[in-house]
């Protein structure tokens, strides 16, 4: 696999993440590493992950840890989506997968929601 294609991967999952930026905290935002964190405070006093994009030798990760959190986010989640998983927050990709970009994209707008409503004062 070309590095182009992991680029265009990269970046389409990343897009997915900066359409919620402005309500969360980008740690990291690098070629190959897009890193977000909530802006609420773990119980362990740091500040809670929320997401991630990161290019691996062979494969973009996605990692979303609302569902860590939260695994009801999961129930209903198709079993195209659930075949990308690896562990219990990260999605693997080799190829663009436009449905799943898009499955992917309101599942984690709904783990936001649910940050949020958990999270909030």
């Amino acid at each position: 696999m070309a590095n182009t294609d992991l680029a265009e991967i990269f970046d389409s999952l990343k897009a997915i993440l900066e359409k919620h930026s402005d309500e969360l905290v980008v740690v990291t935002n690098e070629p190959k590493n897009y890193y977000l964190d909530t802006k609420y405070t773990a119980p362990n006093k740091k500040p809670l992950f929320f997401g991630a994009v990161k290019t691996m030798s062979k494969t973009v990760n996605y990692y979303l840890m609302p569902v860590y959190i939260k695994p009801e986010l999961l129930e209903g989640m198709s079993s195209e989506l659930k075949k990308r998983m690896q562990g219990k927050s990260c999605f693997n990709f080799k190829k663009i997968e436009a449905d799943l970009f898009v499955e992917l994209a309101e599942l984690t707008k709904k783990g936001l929601d649910e940050i949020n409503k958990s999270y909030s004062v």
